[in-house]
């Protein structure tokens, strides 16, 4: 592991986001595991003593809520059943955050998102804001998805993923995943004997995804090891860390400070606001496939022009997100498109010169500007 970066020290990482999982803060009757708890919010006073500004991401509010209104497979037996727990629990869970952050003298605040709120451009840059006036005001957010009104359709999923992109929001320098397992493995360590800790991974490539597992250990939560590096991809790809520990342990950042085990993704070159946004968006309308030269040319920095376009897929409107493919089906960018997903087919393959006889007008030269656009 990276030696200046292990436990993401306040003396290198200015703000840092901690996701919070549900099977680590509710125990399986449904209560909150409030002594290991203490523990977690010393760390976090702590690490705010030195000088680290701290965003919260917590799980729990389902798994709580499901208790308290005696609801069964911990209230996601259907969409009403998880709203409704979501709703009943998101109260005792700020409660019980804003409480012990208090006992510590640390203002704590609430947010609540959806997947809507950050993938419309609108919105994501007004929660950009609030959290920025919250760290300036040396308040602790703590953020949930807001799962008493999101569907399937506008949901993360996982906070996993969610974290990683209030993360990219807060212009965060690091991301500390707490997980039931310390770090990423070779291969499952709850089913393989062999399996190695990865402790540094500095690229996200076909082997390290192959290593995921999809699965959530608890059955409580909605994330496994694949959410995860998912979500080191956003992370990562907006110029923070992002590190996977264990949080079965009492103090679960000063264990990992103290030499715990843990796995660091590094940060890439940060892209600009604008282009960071868009590579970590979880939505798109449409898919474009590109041929190999213009693969090429997307490398060099150039626009997307007709001519490099194989075949269009999906239905979509001028200034949607389209991700833009290579023949072999890797997704190579993402971007704002500039045509109809009708006016695309129609000029998909062809030159520059030929669009306007096509259409009878030309009103842009390109299918995606490179200044819209975000190789991922």
């Amino acid at each position: 592991m990276t030696p200046s970066l292990s436990g993401f020290p306040p003396s290198q990482i200015r703000r840092l986001v901690i996701k919070i999982g549900s099977a680590l803060l509710v125990d399986p009757q449904g209560q909150v595991r409030e002594a290991w708890l203490r523990t977690l919010v010393a760390d976090v006073a702590a690490r705010k003593q030195a000088g680290q500004q701290i965003i919260i991401v917590s799980s729990g509010a389902i798994a709580l809520g499901a208790r308290r209104l005696k609801l069964p497979k911990g209230g996601r037996g259907s969409l009403e059943d998880a709203q409704a727990a979501a709703a009943t629990g998101q109260i005792a869970l700020s409660q019980c955050w804003a409480s012990l952050l208090h006992e510590k003298g640390i203002t704590a605040a609430q947010m609540l998102v959806t997947l809507d709120d950050l993938e419309n451009r609108r919105r994501y840059l007004n929660a950009s804001a609030t959290l920025e006036r919250l760290m300036a005001l040396d308040v602790v957010p703590v953020v949930n998805e807001n799962d008493s009104v999101a569907t399937a359709e506008i949901r993360f999923g996982d906070n996993d993923r969610l974290a990683a992109r209030i993360g990219q929001a807060a212009r965060a320098d690091a991301v500390v995943l707490l997980s039931d397992v310390d770090g990423l493995y070779s291969a499952n360590p709850h089913v393989d004997a062999d399996a190695m800790l990865i402790e540094t991974i500095e690229r996200i490539d076909a082997r390290i995804a192959g290593m995921a597992d999809g699965g959530s250990a608890s059955g409580m939560g909605s994330g496994g090891m694949t959410s995860k590096i998912e979500a080191a991809r956003i992370a990562t790809g907006a110029g923070a860390h992002l590190a996977i520990i264990s949080g079965k342990v009492d103090s679960p950042l000063s264990h990992w400070a103290n030499g715990g085990k843990g796995s660091i993704f590094l940060a890439a070159q940060a892209k600009g606001a604008r282009k960071g946004w868009l590579a970590g968006r979880l939505t798109v309308r449409g898919r474009i496939v590109v041929d190999a030269g213009a693969e090429a040319a997307l490398g060099r920095g150039n626009s997307l022009l007709p001519a490099g376009v194989a075949r269009i897929e999906g239905i979509f409107a001028r200034g949607d997100v389209v991700d833009i493919l290579a023949e072999d089906g890797r997704v190579i960018a993402r971007g704002l498109i500039e045509y109809d997903s009708e006016e695309a087919a129609r000029i998909a393959g062809k030159r520059s010169e030929d669009i306007a006889a096509l259409l009878g007008h030309l009103p842009r030269s390109v299918l995606v500007h490179r200044d819209h656009m975000a190789m991922v």
